[in-house]
C-alpha cells in the first residue's frame, strides 16, 4: 500500500481498537507519508518517530519544521554522546513533543535508561515485558526511584 493507503489504515485501527501510540507507521525515508499520517491522526494518537529520527538532531528538526509527528523514540546510545541525546530530547520537548526513553537490542541489566528516562522528564521507556532480568532491573530503579522521591515527584513537564 502507499503511504495515504497506509495512514487510511492506521486511523482505521485507531478508531476500531484503543491505540494510544504507534511506533514507525511509515517508512523511515517517507517523509511525505509521515506528514500525511500526522495530519490524519496526530491528534488522536501518538507517533512515535525511531528510525525516521534515530535520536538525532538533524532529522527531529527537519521532522519539527514538516509537521510530521508528535513523539521521539530515544535510544540513548544510538547517537554517539549523552550531550547529543540529551540535546534531542530538549529539542524534543521544545517542540511539544513526547519522548519514549528506549533500551536497545543485545541490553544487559544496567538501568541508566531509568535515571534518565526521569532526569528529562520523558514520562515513558520503552523496555519490554518483565520477562528478563535485563528488563526487569531498569523497572526496579523506576520503583526506587518513585521510593526515593516520595510525594515530592512530579510527573510531566
Amino acid at each position: 500500500r502507499n503511504s495515504e493507503e497506509q495512514a487510511a489504515y492506521l486511523a482505521e485501527l485507531i478508531e476500531k481498537y484503543p491505540i494510544d501510540s504507534i511506533e514507525d507507521g511509515m517508512d523511515e525515508a517517507d517523509w511525505d507519508g509521515w506528514v500525511v499520517q500526522n495530519k490524519l491522526i496526530g491528534d488522536k494518537c501518538q507517533l512515535v518517530g525511531d528510525d525516521v529520527f534515530v535520536t538525532n538532531v538533524d532529522y527531529l528538526k527537519k521532522g519539527i519544521e514538516l509537521n510530521c509527528a508528535n513523539s521521539i523514540l530515544i535510544k540513548v546510545n544510538q547517537i554517539g554522546t549523552l550531550t547529543e541525546t540529551l540535546n534531542c530530547i530538549e529539542m524534543a520537548h521544545r517542540a511539544g513533543y513526547t519522548t519514549v526513553t528506549s533500551h536497545r537490542s543485545g541490553e544487559t541489566e544496567d538501568a541508566t535508561i531509568a535515571d534518565i528516562a526521569v532526569a528529562t522528564n520523558s514520562g515513558q521507556i520503552k523496555t519490554g515485558s518483565l520477562s528478563r532480568s535485563d528488563r526487569i532491573a531498569k523497572y526496579n530503579q523506576l520503583l526506587r526511584i518513585e521510593e526515593e522521591l516520595g510525594a515530592t515527584a512530579i510527573y510531566g513537564y
